[in-house]
């Protein structure tokens, strides 16, 4: 029991950590790559509470399908200044 409230806080700071860092991140790739690992940890905790389903959709919708349109969408951008 106590190993498993230990991955669970362990989680919680990673998520954490992720969210204020693809906040903070002002390269666009760089951000969408830490959206993705926020959605992965997102699904390791759903999976861990035991909504498996929840955490099927998240890795799919959230790590995967969006993670993928974020990236194409930021390499079809027109920069107008190298700034």
């Amino acid at each position: 029991m106590m190993g498993q409230e230990l991955f669970n806080t362990f989680i919680l700071i990673l998520l954490v950590v992720a969210a204020l860092s693809a906040l903070r991140i002002r390269d666009l790739l760089s951000s969408a790559v830490v959206f993705g690992v926020y959605s992965f940890l997102m699904c390791l905790l759903w999976a861990e509470m035991g909504a498996v389903d929840v955490a099927f959709t998240e890795a799919t919708v959230g790590a995967g399908v969006s993670t993928v349109v974020f990236v194409a969408t930021i390499f079809n951008l027109k920069r107008k200044s190298s700034d």
